[in-house]
C-alpha cells in the first residue's frame, strides 16, 4: 500500500461510520467503472480505433469541434 493511500485511509478511519462507508461505496464504485472502461478499451478492435479515428477527422474536417484552450483555458 503506497504511503498516500495509507494518509487517506488514516484520515478517513476518523470520521464516523456512516461518512465511511459513503466514501467506501464511492471509492468501490470508481474502482468497478476503472475496471470496465479497462475491459471496454482491451475489447476495442484496431479496425474499431480506426473507424473512431475516421470519424474523428470527419468532425474537424466539417468544423464540428471545439479547440481544447476554449473548453480549458489556461489558468493565471
Amino acid at each position: 500500500m503506497t504511503e498516500l493511500l495509507q494518509q487517506a485511509i488514516a484520515q478517513i478511519q476518523q470520521l464516523p461510520p456512516d461518512q465511511q462507508d459513503a466514501i467506501a461505496a464511492r471509492f468501490l464504485a470508481e474502482l468497478q467503472d476503472e475496471q470496465k472502461w479497462d475491459a471496454q478499451f482491451v475489447a476495442t478492435t484496431d479496425n474499431q480505433w480506426d473507424q473512431m479515428a475516421a470519424m474523428v477527422r470527419q468532425e474537424i474536417a466539417k468544423g464540428e469541434t471545439v479547440p481544447l484552450d476554449e473548453v480549458f483555458p489556461a489558468q493565471k
